[in-house]
């Protein structure tokens, strides 16, 4: 960020008398809500900046040391002051605080200062009580660790002399956000989409060399045939044969090649039997294969769709939620997924087998969700007997449209808990008590 948009900003900010509210919603943004005005700070290395944003979605939890501190020191604090330091790119924010016995002074510096950008805690002699970057003594002459004096930067050698006038500093700040949220949105969804696609090639090429299950079933009623020959012919085979030629039920003249090391001959049917029955539940399975991999495709499918239609990189982001821990690999969600928003577990069938899955998982306070009227996904949201707010319904509910439609209209979504829930035959229920939300899909 430039010095004079800093300063700007600053003078800005000096409006406001309390903090409300104050949290990491990102890895390098920390979200302040001045008043009742929230203002996101990015402190990422190299692209550092402020902006202000209506379309939040919070799909992370952070609880850091920094987070908690951050939390307890600022968290409806008083304002007491907000400048800008002389001439370098630094913000400080000094708070007032009440416990039982004092108050408590502390500062917030947030520093923009390309590779040193950091947010860091301080107590009111500028001792360091968290940061958002840890730096220790190794690599820089100017330690950041928890109890340490924080040292003051070198003064910047260059500084722009622009002073340029921002006309409207609320204009402005979403304007910042606009213009960073297109880049990195048309950025997020090429990377995803390609990741999709190359998944989505991988299973049509599993799909293709599919063995056809008719093939398979022509090949088990021959090894059934042959069977039956050879029970109707055993008197005619010695023992040394290596094949007969027989006629078959048509009159057909048919060689049957004999499997070698049989001990008797009334094996033979047998061993032509077993191929019969192998071939046709070869052929059961590759049916059930081939649903699934079909399903799996629809998914991503509709996966990719959210993807290019989605308005903000949280959308994205609930679609990829971080990876399980090494234990919790073992466990393969092959018919549902799992998202997760704000914290909350958020199920979703991929097909008939992953919703009667997920139905039977589900504990009597979880959320259940459906269209209404509709066949589509079911959805079940893990509450542990918490109470869900109502964005996270609406996020749930817009998850259940985008994974069971394609066309684009107003859709009605029904929920309830899954207590008042009936299975009636596989994934097909009856519900009662049941409240619904209006969904747009665009």
């Amino acid at each position: 960020m430039k010095y004079y948009e800093l300063k700007q900003i600053v003078e800005y900010l000096k409006k406001f008398k309390k903090i409300s509210d104050i949290e990491r919603v990102d890895d390098n943004v920390i979200k302040i809500v001045f008043d009742e005005e929230p203002i996101y700070f990015d402190l990422s290395k190299g692209d550092s900046k402020i902006y202000k944003r209506d379309d939040f979605v919070k799909t992370k939890r952070y609880n850091a040391p920094f987070d908690i501190v951050l939390q307890k020191r600022f968290k409806k604090a008083k304002i007491k002051d907000i400048s800008i330091l002389d001439n370098d790119k630094i913000i400080k924010i000094t708070t007032i605080s009440s416990s039982s016995y004092k108050e408590i002074k502390t500062i917030l510096q947030l520093e923009f200062t390309g590779r040193n950008t950091n947010a860091i805690i301080l107590d009111e002699n500028e001792n360091i009580l968290e940061a958002l970057r840890h730096i220790d003594i190794s690599t820089s002459f100017r330690e950041v660790k928890p109890g340490k004096k924080l040292l003051p930067l070198p003064p910047l050698k260059k500084i722009s002399n622009e002073d340029k006038k921002i006309e409207n500093i609320e204009k402005y700040l979403y304007e910042v956000f606009q213009n960073s949220l297109q880049k990195k949105l048309d950025s997020l969804k090429s990377v995803k989409i390609y990741t999709i696609n190359k998944q989505i090639e991988k299973l049509k090429n599993l799909l293709n060399s599919l063995e056809n299950e008719k093939d398979l079933q022509n090949l088990a009623q021959i090894e059934e045939m042959k069977a039956n020959l050879i029970l109707a012919n055993l008197h005619n085979i010695k023992p040394y044969d290596k094949e007969i030629k027989l006629k078959d039920f048509e009159g057909k003249d048919i060689t049957i090649q004999i499997p070698p090391n049989i001990k008797s001959t009334s094996q033979i049917a047998d061993i032509f039997f077993n191929k019969a029955r192998k071939f046709r539940q070869k052929a059961k399975n590759i049916h059930i294969e081939r649903e699934n991999l079909h399903s799996k495709i629809l998914f991503l499918e509709r996966m990719k769709n959210r993807i290019e239609n989605a308005k903000n990189i949280e959308e994205i982001e609930i679609l990829f939620p971080k990876k399980e821990s090494q234990k919790s690999k073992k466990v393969k969600f092959k018919n549902y997924e799992k998202f997760i928003i704000e914290g909350f577990e958020i199920y979703i069938g991929k097909n008939e087998k992953g919703n009667i899955e997920i139905l039977k998982k589900a504990k009597a306070s979880d959320i259940w969700m459906h269209l209404k009227d509709i066949p589509s996904a079911h959805i079940i949201i893990k509450t542990n007997k918490q109470n869900i707010p109502q964005n996270i319904l609406q996020e749930a509910a817009k998850l259940c449209v985008d994974f069971s439609v394609e066309q684009k209209g107003d859709y009605l979504v029904d929920f309830t808990q899954r207590r008042n829930v009936k299975i009636i035959e596989n994934a097909h229920v009856n519900y009662v008590n049941y409240k619904t939300i209006k969904v747009r899909k665009v």
